[in-house]
């Protein structure tokens, strides 16, 4: 099985430093979600991992966020992607939970869920600790520059072996340029 993990604010979709509190405020990133439908066509699952804070200090409520990820599954459907399931934490920084990126609770979780090691398994996202959860768990990170991609690359300190790409659309073209000449020398 192959699988990835991304996170949702700046990579899939816009992100908002006021978060995304509404379907309305959800707005695909371009060319995100045909790099998801890449994705699956290339036989990947993909995951989503999200902090969701706003739940915690009260921006938002679980019928809110319910509603957040369908326009995200019908935007995704619409351009012939499928997102397997999504991860979140609700949890505030102060609650110091295990779920919380950039703990790696969550993606414990989703090794657990899907029955197999993430050793290796491509992990995306715009912040450090997306990065420094997948890390953690055995994931490759790739930092997109999208989002809070650019702040945190020239922040610095990421996890090793870090990959930059301007966008998720290109971590795709990577990917599947990289899967296919495998499969061409094993193949």
């Amino acid at each position: 099985m192959k699988l990835i993990i991304l996170d949702r604010d700046g990579v899939i979709n816009q992100d908002s430093d006021a978060f995304i509190k509404s379907p309305a405020e959800w707005q695909p990133i371009p060319g995100s979600l045909e790099a998801i439908a890449r994705l699956n066509q290339a036989d990947y699952r993909v995951v989503v991992s999200t902090n969701q804070s706003g739940i915690a200090r009260g921006l938002f409520d679980m019928a809110t966020l319910n509603a957040i990820h369908q326009k995200m599954h019908n935007a995704a459907q619409a351009v012939g992607a499928s997102i397997d399931t999504i991860f979140f934490c609700p949890h505030a920084a102060t609650d110091n939970c295990d779920c919380r990126k950039p703990k790696p609770g969550m993606y414990h979780a989703i090794a657990e869920r899907f029955e197999t090691s993430l050793r290796h398994v491509p992990t995306v996202g715009d912040s450090l600790r997306d990065l420094q959860a997948g890390f953690v768990a055995g994931c490759k990170p790739y930092l997109v520059l999208t989002g809070k991609g650019e702040l945190t690359r020239t922040r610095g300190g990421l996890p090793p072996g870090t990959q930059i790409f301007p966008n998720l659309a290109a971590v795709v073209d990577q990917l599947l340029d990289t899967d296919a000449a495998a499969a061409k020398a094993f193949g």
